[in-house]
């Protein structure tokens, strides 16, 4: 015995925590934060026209799916208890335009991709799209572009609200209007309803920011953007935004709002989880998957390990749900119980 042999003393006397870390089994079951396939949500990506699919330089083991690649997913992810699947469309270079016609053509990529997955796996999985027009456009702005070049608030809001319906009509059981346009919850509620899609759920894209993170994720749906997004994603230094933002969607009608990026923002997604009584949802965006890929890569990191904790972080920061690249390989391990 050590001269600290009797440590801790004075008002905590015999308290010593690391009692509590002794054993996996120890571990487990006092763990405060557990992840659960149901919550998590796997986005997911298909390319009008590819005979197999294109791996994403910059997302090593995320591909532009193909269609029949895609309903292959989506089983896999029904059969790993995955909660749901959020679809992003890449349609044709050649049938892009500047009002981003595919995103609300019945026959557009997305909406056959929303067709095909419902066909696969039914109700099973809770399939969500992507509403934002910048797959769509020959400029990849996230909405219509006025004489200046800038984008047009309310003409956009026009296009979602059609966005809305179509993607309803293929099969969407959840909508997520991402382009940060003022009014688009109220807008895409009210569409849906007005065509008697009152079931259709709304996630608010409530906090996205313009982040530097979104990066592979251009190459994903393969962007025309040129320029950034900043005046209509929200500025990094802004927390109080955030909670404005909140409050609007909600009276809007959103059913479910989400933070994106994730890990870099995780103080934002622990207040608004604790503001609100809706399910809240973080997205771990590509940069996120690309940098913990890439250090594994060059053996900085111990790639499944980092996995697992990047997730527990969102997960304990307050995120109900989490959109991640690793949903179903996650959703595997843990009913495995590793």
């Amino acid at each position: 015995m050590t001269s600290y042999g009797s440590f801790p003393s004075g008002a905590f006397p015999g308290v010593r925590p690391r009692r509590l870390r002794t054993t996996p089994a120890m571990r487990r079951m006092v763990a405060e934060t557990r992840l659960h396939p149901a919550e998590l949500i796997l986005p997911a990506f298909v390319r009008e026209g590819a005979g197999s699919p294109v791996p994403i330089s910059a997302m090593p083991g995320v591909v532009q799916h193909t269609r029949s690649s895609l309903r292959k997913a989506a089983a896999e992810a029904v059969e790993a208890g995955v909660g749901g699947i959020m679809l992003f469309g890449v349609p044709e270079d050649s049938k892009k335009d500047a009002v981003g016609s595919p995103g609300t053509d019945p026959e557009g990529i997305l909406q056959v991709a929303l067709r095909d997955v419902r066909a696969e796996v039914g109700d099973e999985l809770v399939v969500m799209s992507d509403l934002c027009l910048d797959e769509h456009t020959d400029h990849g702005h996230c909405g219509v572009l006025d004489a200046e070049g800038r984008v047009d608030n309310d003409a956009t809001l026009e296009r979602y609200a059609e966005m809305a319906r179509v993607q309803a009509d293929a099969g969407a059981h959840v909508v997520g209007p991402s382009g940060m346009m003022d009014g688009q919850v109220r807008v895409v509620r009210e569409a849906l309803d007005g065509i008697g899609r009152q079931d259709v759920s709304i996630l608010a894209y409530t906090a996205k920011y313009a982040s530097a993170f979104f990066g592979p994720f251009r190459e994903a749906v393969g962007s025309s953007l040129k320029g950034d997004r900043k005046t209509y994603q929200q500025d990094p230094a802004n927390v109080r935004e955030s909670l404005r933002e909140l409050a609007l969607d909600l009276e809007e009608g959103a059913d479910m709002v989400m933070v994106k990026p994730a890990l870099p923002y995780l103080d934002v997604l622990a207040r608004i989880a604790d503001s609100v009584d809706v399910p809240v949802a973080a997205y771990q965006v590509s940069g996120e998957y690309a940098m913990v890929e890439a250090a594994a890569a060059n053996g900085w990191i111990d790639r499944d390990r980092a996995m697992v904790e990047t997730l527990t972080g969102i997960k304990r920061a307050g995120a109900g749900m989490i959109l991640t690249y690793w949903a179903t390989e996650v959703a595997v391990r843990l009913a495995r119980g590793e």
